[in-house]
């Protein structure tokens, strides 16, 4: 609600990529036709086209509001990560509270890889989605930079650690569950007291 008492307006293209979101991540893109996404977000279909192109660039806006969304909960973890190694396990933190967000159909993984997942070779989602990945794995690179004086070391432990990430969230959407991210927490956390 606003100061005034009413409800805040809400875009036709908000309205659209909400719902294209909660579709594309519990049904998956190729089974969300433009049809259920209209009818979701209660527009006409002309709506559609008129803030989005085609379908593809639906997917496209998706991908990066998720990339979005994932950046906020790292913001948020980052403001209490003090020391490099907090920093370092604050992105598996912000991973955990992605897990653990109130999905309306349950969890099932990192939204970004499955989108990749169904995306042909070439498609701009999987550019979306490669990006990020780099972008998680410079963030995990610039703390370790901070613990060594070795970057090709600090660089060779975030690779590694972003792949452990990676295994710990398709096993988390497989199980339903953040238990396995916090598994690789505690593990990245064992990895980084090492050095």
């Amino acid at each position: 609600m606003t100061s005034s008492g009413t409800l805040p307006v809400v875009s036709a293209r908000e309205r659209l990529l909400n719902a294209a979101a909660m579709l594309f991540y519990s049904d998956g893109i190729v089974a969300t036709g433009i049809d259920a996404i209209v009818r979701r977000a209660g527009v006409a279909k002309k709506s559609l086209y008129n803030n989005f192109d085609s379908k593809a660039a639906l997917v496209a806006a998706y991908l990066e509001a998720r990339h979005g969304e994932w950046l906020a909960l790292y913001e948020t973890r980052l403001t209490r990560a003090f020391t490099p190694v907090d920093q370092v396990l604050a992105v598996f933190l912000a991973y955990q509270d992605h897990a653990e967000w109130a999905y309306e159909r349950g969890f099932r993984g990192c939204g970004l890889l499955n989108a990749a997942a169904e995306l042909p070779a070439g498609h701009d989602g999987r550019n979306v989605v490669l990006r990020h990945k780099r972008q998680v794995e410079s963030l995990l690179a610039a703390p370790l930079k901070e613990l060594t004086d070795d970057e090709a070391a600090a660089l060779q432990l975030a690779h590694q650690l972003a792949f452990l990430l990676e295994g710990a969230m398709v096993r988390a959407g497989l199980e339903g569950s953040s238990c396995c991210v916090r598994e690789g927490h505690d593990m990245a956390r064992a990895m980084v007291n090492a050095l």
